[in-house]
């Protein structure tokens, strides 16, 4: 697929992106590369690929363990806070 000039504006236009007239020839030749691209890998047959979850078979991610590392500071941090109630912090109203 081959885009034109035209195309492109609109493409700009939606993405709210500002192209300059000395770029937009760029732009042209690189997407139209690219939806190119895209059709030769859309032409690929694929009708017999398994779907896969990991690339390498037998294999896993190792996981740590899952335990506490850091201790609770609950109180030391709310003892700075200028209002607290019931373990929550007290914050002015902003919207009305």
């Amino acid at each position: 697929m081959t885009l034109t000039r035209r195309d492109v504006e609109n493409i700009a236009h939606l993405a709210r992106l500002e192209i300059t007239e000395a770029e937009l020839p760029v732009y042209v030749g690189s997407l139209s590369a690219i939806l190119a691209f895209v059709e030769q890998l859309a032409a690929a047959p694929t009708t017999d690929v398994v779907p896969m979850a990991h690339p390498l078979e037998g294999q896993r991610q190792p996981l740590r363990e899952d335990r506490v590392t850091e201790s609770d500071r609950h109180g030391i941090y709310q003892a700075n806070a200028p209002a607290v109630e019931a373990g929550l912090y007290l914050v002015p109203k902003v919207i009305e």
